[in-house]
């Protein structure tokens, strides 16, 4: 199983409830919510803020 970080250790990845965290993007862009379709693509991303992310789950990723 992969392992899983807590959001103050990510620097570029995801949380599986669909957020991101993005921080060589546009600061507009550094904490997002999306939705999640049933074909599993990320659609419609919202900003969003640090505290209102889940603080624990998530997937270290290199780019989007």
């Amino acid at each position: 199983m992969d392992k899983t970080y807590k959001a103050s250790e990510i620097q570029i990845g995801f949380h599986p409830d669909g957020y991101r965290i993005d921080k060589t993007a546009e600061p507009i862009n550094f904490y997002t919510k999306w939705e999640i379709t049933p074909e599993k693509k990320w659609i419609n991303p919202k900003p969003t803020c640090f505290h209102s992310l889940p603080q624990e789950g998530w997937y270290k990723k290199e780019i989007f």
